[in-house]
């Protein structure tokens, strides 16, 4: 793992754990395609950053019922597993704020995808949320 410079925060090894289990949990969620628990653990309006087809940036923000939909729309209600295997690199900015850049390959249906994103987590009332999402490919669903 690259070691940053000092140039701020030093998180424990209990709050770099704490955002693991946050995404442990988080993708248990997604693999078993359970919409409503991933955007329980969002803050809402919810920042997307992303790209569009034409390769022109694209952003917006969604309410939890947008959310809910176009992930129901993108991950679709199969019955076939979805399986993920991801290599997270969180980045804190202070014990409230992490940047948490992930390499992941999802496996659904037997097809494999790479994906490369960012998320954006903020400690509310002790307990992690997303509240910007950043990953290529999304900004034609950004309306």
């Amino acid at each position: 793992m690259p070691q940053l410079p000092d140039a701020g925060y030093v998180p424990t090894d209990d709050e770099i754990a704490s955002v693991h289990a946050w995404f442990a949990e988080y993708d248990a969620a997604a693999a078993r395609r359970d919409i409503e628990r991933m955007a329980d653990l969002a803050v809402f309006p919810l920042n997307l950053v992303s790209d569009n087809a034409a390769g022109q940036g694209a952003s917006a923000q969604w309410d939890r019922q947008q959310f809910v939909a176009t992930m129901t729309q993108v991950m679709g209600e199969g019955a076939e597993d979805i399986t993920f295997e991801s290599v997270r690199t969180p980045v804190f900015l202070s014990p409230a704020m992490v940047i948490v850049f992930t390499d992941s390959t999802m496996t659904a249906g037997g097809e494999t995808q790479r994906l490369r994103y960012a998320d954006v987590l903020i400690r509310r009332e002790g307990q992690w949320a997303f509240q910007t999402m950043l990953q290529g490919g999304w900004g034609d669903n950004l309306s």
